[in-house]
């Protein structure tokens, strides 16, 4: 058998934290993590690493999307409207 480290984890300095659940969550989620083989840490783990991910690719998706409407679209009029509202109603 094979095995391999992850290096970033290997260096990742821990810390512990004291978490309150309630006792009907605790027991769920020890539940899960045991289907999964894994500990609850392991398992709090990779979910809090999975919502951080999503959560920054949110932001990074909003920054650019800001970036955008702030930089504005080139529609090809250089800035001058060559029509009147009432020629795009016309009835």
């Amino acid at each position: 058998m094979v095995c391999f480290i992850d290096l970033r984890e290997a260096a990742m300095e821990k810390q512990n934290i004291t978490l309150t659940l309630p006792k009907d969550v605790l027991k769920r989620v020890k539940v899960m993590a045991a289907e999964r083989g894994i500990s609850v840490s392991a398992l709090m783990e990779r979910l809090l690493q999975d919502h951080l991910a999503r959560h920054e690719g949110y932001e990074q998706a909003h920054q650019r999307q800001s970036a955008l409407l702030t930089k504005g679209f080139d529609l090809g009029t250089k800035g001058k409207r060559t029509w009147r509202r009432e020629e795009l109603h016309e009835r």
